[in-house]
Protein backbone atom coordinates (compact mmCIF):
# COMPACT_ATOMS: atom_id res chain seq x y z
CA UNK A 1 0.00 0.00 0.00
CA UNK A 2 1.12 3.31 -0.69
CA UNK A 3 2.04 5.73 2.08
CA UNK A 4 -0.31 8.86 2.39
CA UNK A 5 1.69 11.82 1.19
CA UNK A 6 3.29 13.66 4.12
CA UNK A 7 0.67 16.90 3.05
CA UNK A 8 -2.09 14.45 4.18
CA UNK A 9 -0.60 12.86 7.21
CA UNK A 10 -2.27 13.42 10.61
CA UNK A 11 0.09 14.72 13.46
CA UNK A 12 0.56 12.43 16.11
CA UNK A 13 -0.25 14.71 18.57
CA UNK A 14 -3.13 15.50 16.83
CA UNK A 15 -4.35 11.90 16.44
CA UNK A 16 -3.56 12.17 20.31
CA UNK A 17 -5.70 14.74 21.52
CA UNK A 18 -8.42 13.34 19.03
CA UNK A 19 -8.26 10.74 20.73
CA UNK A 20 -8.29 11.43 24.21
CA UNK A 21 -11.56 13.27 23.41
CA UNK A 22 -13.12 10.36 21.86
CA UNK A 23 -12.66 8.68 24.76
CA UNK A 24 -13.18 11.32 27.38
CA UNK A 25 -17.09 10.85 27.80
CA UNK A 26 -16.42 7.28 29.06
CA UNK A 27 -13.80 8.60 31.05
CA UNK A 28 -15.58 10.59 32.60
CA UNK A 29 -18.99 8.46 33.12
CA UNK A 30 -16.94 5.91 35.55
CA UNK A 31 -15.23 8.34 36.84
CA UNK A 32 -18.33 10.45 37.96
CA UNK A 33 -20.19 7.22 38.55
CA UNK A 34 -17.44 5.66 41.27
CA UNK A 35 -17.23 8.68 43.23
CA UNK A 36 -20.89 9.68 43.44
CA UNK A 37 -21.74 6.25 44.03
CA UNK A 38 -19.37 5.00 46.31
CA UNK A 39 -20.52 6.36 49.98
CA UNK A 40 -23.80 4.97 48.84
CA UNK A 41 -22.75 1.48 48.13
CA UNK A 42 -20.80 1.44 51.69
CA UNK A 43 -24.51 2.23 53.42
CA UNK A 44 -26.22 -0.04 51.17
CA UNK A 45 -23.75 -2.75 51.50
CA UNK A 46 -23.50 -1.62 55.49
CA UNK A 47 -27.53 -1.83 55.48
CA UNK A 48 -27.26 -5.33 53.56
CA UNK A 49 -24.44 -7.26 55.51
CA UNK A 50 -27.00 -9.84 57.17
CA UNK A 51 -28.44 -7.75 59.89
CA UNK A 52 -31.87 -8.95 60.85
CA UNK A 53 -34.18 -7.68 64.22
CA UNK A 54 -35.43 -11.28 63.97
CA UNK A 55 -32.92 -12.58 66.70
CA UNK A 56 -33.86 -10.04 69.19
CA UNK A 57 -37.76 -10.68 68.53
CA UNK A 58 -37.25 -14.61 69.30
CA UNK A 59 -35.70 -13.71 72.18
CA UNK A 60 -38.01 -11.41 73.91
CA UNK A 61 -40.55 -14.44 72.72
CA UNK A 62 -38.22 -16.84 74.48
CA UNK A 63 -38.28 -14.92 77.77
CA UNK A 64 -42.13 -14.01 77.67
CA UNK A 65 -42.88 -17.63 77.18
CA UNK A 66 -40.87 -18.60 79.64
CA UNK A 67 -42.49 -16.34 82.18
CA UNK A 68 -45.45 -17.37 81.02
CA UNK A 69 -44.87 -21.16 82.15
CA UNK A 70 -43.39 -20.28 85.43
CA UNK A 71 -46.83 -19.19 86.25
CA UNK A 72 -48.82 -21.75 83.88
CA UNK A 73 -49.68 -24.62 86.70
CA UNK A 74 -50.56 -27.41 83.99
CA UNK A 75 -46.91 -27.19 82.89
CA UNK A 76 -44.37 -29.96 84.51
CA UNK A 77 -41.22 -28.58 86.09
CA UNK A 78 -39.23 -31.05 83.31
CA UNK A 79 -40.96 -28.74 80.43
CA UNK A 80 -40.74 -25.55 82.13
CA UNK A 81 -36.93 -26.24 82.33
CA UNK A 82 -36.93 -26.71 78.82
CA UNK A 83 -38.74 -23.57 77.88
CA UNK A 84 -36.19 -21.80 80.86
CA UNK A 85 -33.32 -23.19 78.66
CA UNK A 86 -34.08 -22.23 75.62
CA UNK A 87 -34.28 -18.80 76.49
CA UNK A 88 -31.07 -18.91 78.25
CA UNK A 89 -29.58 -20.44 75.03
CA UNK A 90 -30.90 -17.71 73.30
CA UNK A 91 -29.39 -15.22 75.83
CA UNK A 92 -25.98 -17.05 75.75
CA UNK A 93 -25.14 -17.04 71.93
CA UNK A 94 -24.32 -13.49 71.13
CA UNK A 95 -23.34 -14.71 67.59
CA UNK A 96 -26.65 -14.41 66.22
CA UNK A 97 -27.15 -10.57 67.33
CA UNK A 98 -26.05 -8.80 64.42
CA UNK A 99 -24.46 -5.43 65.10
CA UNK A 100 -25.45 -6.05 68.99
CA UNK A 101 -22.62 -3.34 69.98
CA UNK A 102 -24.40 -0.52 67.54
CA UNK A 103 -28.22 -2.45 69.23
CA UNK A 104 -26.87 -1.66 72.69
CA UNK A 105 -25.63 1.71 72.15
CA UNK A 106 -29.53 2.68 71.19
CA UNK A 107 -30.30 2.27 74.84
CA UNK A 108 -30.03 0.52 78.47
CA UNK A 109 -31.13 -2.69 77.46
CA UNK A 110 -27.82 -5.33 77.70
CA UNK A 111 -27.83 -9.34 76.06
CA UNK A 112 -25.78 -9.85 79.13
CA UNK A 113 -28.24 -8.76 81.62
CA UNK A 114 -31.18 -11.05 80.06
CA UNK A 115 -28.85 -13.44 80.58
CA UNK A 116 -28.08 -13.03 84.03
CA UNK A 117 -31.15 -12.78 85.00
CA UNK A 118 -32.39 -15.60 83.81
CA UNK A 119 -29.63 -17.46 85.97
CA UNK A 120 -31.03 -16.17 88.76
CA UNK A 121 -34.48 -17.77 87.63
CA UNK A 122 -36.97 -15.84 90.41
CA UNK A 123 -40.04 -14.50 89.38
CA UNK A 124 -38.68 -10.84 89.98
CA UNK A 125 -35.64 -11.55 87.81
CA UNK A 126 -37.28 -13.45 85.20
CA UNK A 127 -39.68 -10.48 84.50
CA UNK A 128 -36.77 -7.96 84.50
CA UNK A 129 -35.27 -9.98 82.11
CA UNK A 130 -38.31 -9.80 79.31
CA UNK A 131 -38.38 -6.36 80.06
CA UNK A 132 -34.72 -6.34 79.48
CA UNK A 133 -35.08 -8.67 76.12
CA UNK A 134 -38.74 -6.60 74.87
CA UNK A 135 -35.67 -2.89 75.71
CA UNK A 136 -33.42 -4.82 73.09
CA UNK A 137 -35.89 -5.54 70.95
CA UNK A 138 -36.89 -1.89 70.88
CA UNK A 139 -33.23 -0.67 70.61
CA UNK A 140 -33.17 -3.36 67.51
CA UNK A 141 -36.51 -1.67 65.90
CA UNK A 142 -34.72 2.05 66.41
CA UNK A 143 -31.59 0.52 64.28
CA UNK A 144 -33.78 -0.93 61.59
CA UNK A 145 -35.63 2.45 60.70
CA UNK A 146 -32.17 3.91 61.15
CA UNK A 147 -30.88 1.68 58.85
CA UNK A 148 -33.56 1.60 56.52
CA UNK A 149 -33.84 5.85 56.24
CA UNK A 150 -29.75 5.63 55.34
CA UNK A 151 -30.56 3.09 52.46
CA UNK A 152 -33.34 5.28 51.22
CA UNK A 153 -31.25 8.14 51.38
CA UNK A 154 -28.21 6.24 49.69
CA UNK A 155 -30.60 5.23 46.99
CA UNK A 156 -31.53 8.95 46.21
CA UNK A 157 -28.39 10.04 46.46
CA UNK A 158 -27.36 7.08 43.90
CA UNK A 159 -30.07 8.15 41.75
CA UNK A 160 -28.99 11.70 41.58
CA UNK A 161 -25.68 10.55 40.48
CA UNK A 162 -26.65 9.01 37.88
CA UNK A 163 -28.95 12.11 36.69
CA UNK A 164 -25.94 13.84 37.12
CA UNK A 165 -23.53 11.39 35.48
CA UNK A 166 -25.96 11.03 32.46
CA UNK A 167 -26.18 14.56 31.89
CA UNK A 168 -22.43 15.57 32.30
CA UNK A 169 -21.47 12.93 30.12
CA UNK A 170 -24.90 13.65 27.54
CA UNK A 171 -23.29 17.59 27.89
CA UNK A 172 -20.00 16.95 27.11
CA UNK A 173 -20.78 14.47 24.15
CA UNK A 174 -23.17 17.57 22.58
CA UNK A 175 -19.99 19.51 23.19
CA UNK A 176 -17.74 17.20 21.68
CA UNK A 177 -20.10 16.80 18.78
CA UNK A 178 -20.91 20.23 18.00
CA UNK A 179 -17.22 20.81 18.29
CA UNK A 180 -16.51 18.01 15.32
CA UNK A 181 -19.12 19.70 13.24
CA UNK A 182 -17.36 22.78 14.14
CA UNK A 183 -13.96 21.52 12.93
CA UNK A 184 -15.62 19.68 9.93
CA UNK A 185 -16.91 23.18 8.53
CA UNK A 186 -14.12 25.35 8.99
CA UNK A 187 -11.80 22.41 6.90
CA UNK A 188 -14.60 22.67 4.35
CA UNK A 189 -14.47 26.41 4.43
CA UNK A 190 -10.77 26.17 4.00
CA UNK A 191 -10.77 23.59 1.32
CA UNK A 192 -13.59 25.62 -0.57
CA UNK A 193 -11.49 28.96 0.18
CA UNK A 194 -8.40 27.15 -1.21
CA UNK A 195 -10.29 26.29 -4.70
CA UNK A 196 -11.80 29.20 -4.87
CA UNK A 197 -8.40 30.96 -4.97
CA UNK A 198 -6.62 28.61 -7.26
CA UNK A 199 -10.28 29.03 -9.81
CA UNK A 200 -8.97 33.13 -9.35
CA UNK A 201 -5.63 32.45 -9.78
CA UNK A 202 -6.43 30.38 -13.48
CA UNK A 203 -8.76 32.68 -14.56
CA UNK A 204 -6.31 35.67 -13.97
CA UNK A 205 -3.70 33.67 -16.08
CA UNK A 206 -5.86 33.09 -18.41
CA UNK A 207 -6.97 36.60 -18.69
CA UNK A 208 -3.00 37.64 -18.58
CA UNK A 209 -2.36 35.22 -21.36
CA UNK A 210 -4.44 36.19 -23.82
CA UNK A 211 -2.35 39.30 -25.34
CA UNK A 212 1.09 37.72 -25.61
CA UNK A 213 -0.89 34.55 -27.45
CA UNK A 214 -2.35 36.92 -29.66
CA UNK A 215 1.08 38.90 -30.77
CA UNK A 216 2.93 35.79 -30.82
CA UNK A 217 0.67 34.28 -33.16
CA UNK A 218 -0.13 37.88 -35.37
CA UNK A 219 4.10 37.97 -35.26
CA UNK A 220 4.29 34.29 -36.41
CA UNK A 221 1.77 34.92 -39.10
CA UNK A 222 3.27 37.94 -40.50
CA UNK A 223 6.80 35.97 -40.25
CA UNK A 224 5.77 34.15 -43.16
CA UNK A 225 5.32 37.04 -45.40
CA UNK A 226 8.29 39.06 -43.99
CA UNK A 227 10.34 40.59 -47.42
CA UNK A 228 12.86 42.19 -45.82
CA UNK A 229 15.68 41.05 -43.00
CA UNK A 230 14.65 43.67 -41.10
CA UNK A 231 10.78 43.05 -41.01
CA UNK A 232 12.23 39.76 -40.27
CA UNK A 233 14.67 40.62 -37.20
CA UNK A 234 11.49 43.18 -36.04
CA UNK A 235 9.19 39.94 -36.29
CA UNK A 236 11.35 37.55 -34.19
CA UNK A 237 12.15 40.43 -31.55
CA UNK A 238 8.36 40.41 -31.05
CA UNK A 239 8.04 36.74 -30.98
CA UNK A 240 11.03 36.52 -28.02
CA UNK A 241 9.25 39.31 -26.08
CA UNK A 242 5.81 37.28 -25.98
CA UNK A 243 7.37 34.22 -25.56
CA UNK A 244 9.44 35.60 -22.53
CA UNK A 245 5.78 37.74 -21.50
CA UNK A 246 4.43 34.01 -21.84
CA UNK A 247 6.89 32.30 -19.06
CA UNK A 248 6.43 35.09 -17.09
CA UNK A 249 2.56 35.11 -16.79
CA UNK A 250 2.36 31.59 -16.88
CA UNK A 251 4.94 29.71 -14.13
CA UNK A 252 2.70 27.11 -12.76
CA UNK A 253 4.45 27.16 -9.32
CA UNK A 254 4.18 31.07 -8.98
CA UNK A 255 -0.25 31.47 -9.60
CA UNK A 256 -0.49 32.39 -5.79
CA UNK A 257 2.63 34.83 -5.95
CA UNK A 258 1.81 36.11 -9.33
CA UNK A 259 -2.03 36.45 -9.43
CA UNK A 260 -3.11 36.48 -5.42
CA UNK A 261 -0.47 37.18 -3.31
CA UNK A 262 1.65 39.45 -5.63
CA UNK A 263 4.88 38.46 -4.79
CA UNK A 264 6.94 41.09 -6.64
CA UNK A 265 11.03 40.57 -8.52
CA UNK A 266 11.84 44.20 -8.23
CA UNK A 267 15.03 45.97 -10.53
CA UNK A 268 15.85 49.81 -11.10
CA UNK A 269 14.33 50.21 -14.86
CA UNK A 270 13.38 53.59 -16.74
CA UNK A 271 9.74 53.05 -17.14
CA UNK A 272 9.61 54.80 -20.91
CA UNK A 273 10.39 51.74 -22.62
CA UNK A 274 7.45 49.72 -20.91
CA UNK A 275 4.90 52.55 -21.73
CA UNK A 276 6.63 53.18 -25.38
CA UNK A 277 5.63 50.06 -26.55
CA UNK A 278 1.85 50.57 -26.31
CA UNK A 279 2.02 53.17 -28.95
CA UNK A 280 -0.20 51.98 -32.26
CA UNK A 281 -2.83 53.12 -34.38
CA UNK A 282 -5.39 54.22 -31.77
CA UNK A 283 -3.09 54.60 -29.07
CA UNK A 284 -1.02 57.86 -28.61
CA UNK A 285 2.26 57.60 -25.77
CA UNK A 286 3.63 60.96 -24.26
CA UNK A 287 6.91 60.56 -22.79
CA UNK A 288 9.36 62.76 -20.84
CA UNK A 289 12.87 63.28 -22.44
CA UNK A 290 14.85 62.33 -18.91
CA UNK A 291 14.45 58.87 -17.62
CA UNK A 292 11.94 57.80 -15.39
CA UNK A 293 13.87 55.26 -13.34
CA UNK A 294 12.47 53.92 -10.48
CA UNK A 295 12.47 50.32 -8.51
CA UNK A 296 9.27 48.08 -9.79
CA UNK A 297 8.37 44.53 -11.34
CA UNK A 298 8.73 45.47 -14.83
CA UNK A 299 6.70 42.57 -16.31
CA UNK A 300 3.87 43.64 -13.71
CA UNK A 301 4.07 47.13 -14.82
CA UNK A 302 3.91 46.49 -18.12
CA UNK A 303 0.79 43.96 -17.31
CA UNK A 304 -1.19 47.07 -15.35
CA UNK A 305 -0.40 49.41 -18.61
CA UNK A 306 -1.57 47.05 -20.92
CA UNK A 307 -4.82 46.28 -19.00
CA UNK A 308 -5.72 49.71 -18.86
CA UNK A 309 -4.94 50.49 -22.70
CA UNK A 310 -7.01 47.24 -23.43
CA UNK A 311 -10.35 48.80 -21.46
CA UNK A 312 -9.97 52.12 -23.49
CA UNK A 313 -9.86 50.59 -26.56
CA UNK A 314 -12.52 48.12 -25.77
CA UNK A 315 -15.16 50.33 -24.15
CA UNK A 316 -14.30 53.30 -26.34
CA UNK A 317 -14.35 54.10 -30.39
CA UNK A 318 -11.75 57.32 -30.39
CA UNK A 319 -8.38 57.49 -29.67
CA UNK A 320 -6.58 56.55 -26.45
CA UNK A 321 -3.59 58.98 -24.72
CA UNK A 322 -0.79 57.24 -22.87
CA UNK A 323 1.15 59.99 -20.42
CA UNK A 324 4.28 58.84 -17.98
CA UNK A 325 5.28 61.55 -16.00
CA UNK A 326 6.75 62.01 -11.72
CA UNK A 327 4.57 62.69 -9.76
CA UNK A 328 5.01 64.32 -5.70
CA UNK A 329 5.37 60.24 -4.55
CA UNK A 330 6.48 58.53 -7.34
CA UNK A 331 6.15 58.16 -10.81
CA UNK A 332 2.19 58.44 -12.84
CA UNK A 333 0.71 56.77 -15.78
CA UNK A 334 -2.34 58.02 -16.79
CA UNK A 335 -4.31 56.21 -20.36
CA UNK A 336 -6.72 58.55 -21.31
CA UNK A 337 -9.73 57.38 -23.44
CA UNK A 338 -12.42 59.90 -25.29
CA UNK A 339 -16.00 58.11 -24.48
CA UNK A 340 -18.95 58.71 -22.82
CA UNK A 341 -17.62 58.16 -19.19
CA UNK A 342 -18.16 56.16 -15.88
CA UNK A 343 -20.87 57.07 -13.50
CA UNK A 344 -19.14 57.52 -9.79
CA UNK A 345 -21.00 54.66 -8.59
CA UNK A 346 -19.12 52.32 -11.02
CA UNK A 347 -16.05 53.88 -10.74
CA UNK A 348 -15.59 51.63 -7.92
CA UNK A 349 -17.30 48.47 -9.21
CA UNK A 350 -15.05 48.24 -11.80
CA UNK A 351 -12.36 47.25 -9.74
CA UNK A 352 -14.22 44.46 -8.45
CA UNK A 353 -13.39 40.72 -10.11
CA UNK A 354 -15.71 39.44 -12.93
CA UNK A 355 -17.43 43.54 -12.83
CA UNK A 356 -17.33 44.58 -16.54
CA UNK A 357 -17.77 47.48 -18.08
CA UNK A 358 -20.99 49.56 -18.86
CA UNK A 359 -22.02 47.56 -21.81
CA UNK A 360 -21.15 44.36 -20.13
CA UNK A 361 -18.95 43.32 -23.32
CA UNK A 362 -19.78 39.40 -23.46
CA UNK A 363 -16.11 38.57 -24.34
CA UNK A 364 -14.56 40.03 -21.10
CA UNK A 365 -13.69 38.26 -17.91
CA UNK A 366 -13.72 41.75 -15.84
CA UNK A 367 -10.89 41.08 -14.18
CA UNK A 368 -8.34 43.38 -16.02
CA UNK A 369 -8.68 46.46 -13.79
CA UNK A 370 -8.99 44.07 -10.65
CA UNK A 371 -5.51 42.89 -11.53
CA UNK A 372 -4.46 46.57 -11.89
CA UNK A 373 -5.71 47.86 -9.03
CA UNK A 374 -3.97 44.57 -6.91
CA UNK A 375 -0.42 45.42 -8.88
CA UNK A 376 -0.50 48.72 -8.39
CA UNK A 377 -0.95 48.65 -4.65
CA UNK A 378 1.48 45.78 -4.33
CA UNK A 379 4.16 48.67 -5.35
CA UNK A 380 2.78 50.88 -2.74
CA UNK A 381 0.79 53.05 -4.98
CA UNK A 382 -2.92 52.71 -6.07
CA UNK A 383 -5.37 53.01 -9.53
CA UNK A 384 -7.90 55.38 -9.89
CA UNK A 385 -10.88 56.64 -12.63
CA UNK A 386 -11.40 60.15 -13.08
CA UNK A 387 -13.65 62.09 -15.76
CA UNK A 388 -10.80 64.10 -17.96
CA UNK A 389 -11.12 67.46 -18.77
CA UNK A 390 -13.36 67.77 -22.13
CA UNK A 391 -15.05 64.17 -21.74
CA UNK A 392 -13.68 60.72 -21.52
CA UNK A 393 -12.39 58.90 -18.30
CA UNK A 394 -8.69 58.99 -17.12
CA UNK A 395 -7.53 55.78 -15.39
CA UNK A 396 -4.12 57.29 -13.65
CA UNK A 397 -1.58 54.80 -11.49
CA UNK A 398 0.54 56.16 -9.00
CA UNK A 399 3.51 53.96 -8.11
CA UNK A 400 5.12 54.15 -4.40
CA UNK A 401 8.17 52.45 -3.06
CA UNK A 402 7.36 48.75 -3.35
CA UNK A 403 7.40 46.84 -0.20
CA UNK A 404 10.11 44.36 -0.36
CA UNK A 405 12.72 46.02 -3.25
CA UNK A 406 15.75 44.10 -4.31
CA UNK A 407 16.92 46.84 -6.56
CA UNK A 408 19.19 46.50 -10.19
CA UNK A 409 19.80 48.89 -13.09
CA UNK A 410 17.97 47.14 -15.89
CA UNK A 411 15.93 48.15 -18.93
CA UNK A 412 12.28 47.76 -19.65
Amino acid sequence: MTPAPAAHRVPRAVMLREGILAVLPALLTVGLLLLATQPAYHTLLQGGNGWSPYAYQGLAQDVQAYQVARLDPSLSDEERRDIRDRALSSAQTPAQFKALDVVEGYGDARLAEVERLLREDTSASVAAAAREAIGLGAQAASYTGQTRAASLRALGDMRRALIFTAFATGLLSMLLTLRALLLWRAERDRRAHREARQREALSLASHELRRPLQALMLASDLLRHAETPEQRQHLLALIEDSATQLASRADLTRLNDLYLDVTLRVSRVDLRPLVARLAGSRVSVHLPGEPVAWPVDPNRVRQIVENLVENALKYTPGPVEVTLGMGARGPQISVRDHGPGLSPELRERVFLPYERGPRGLADGQGLGLSLVRRYARAHGGDVCLQDAPGGGTVARVTLGEPPLVDVGEGRG
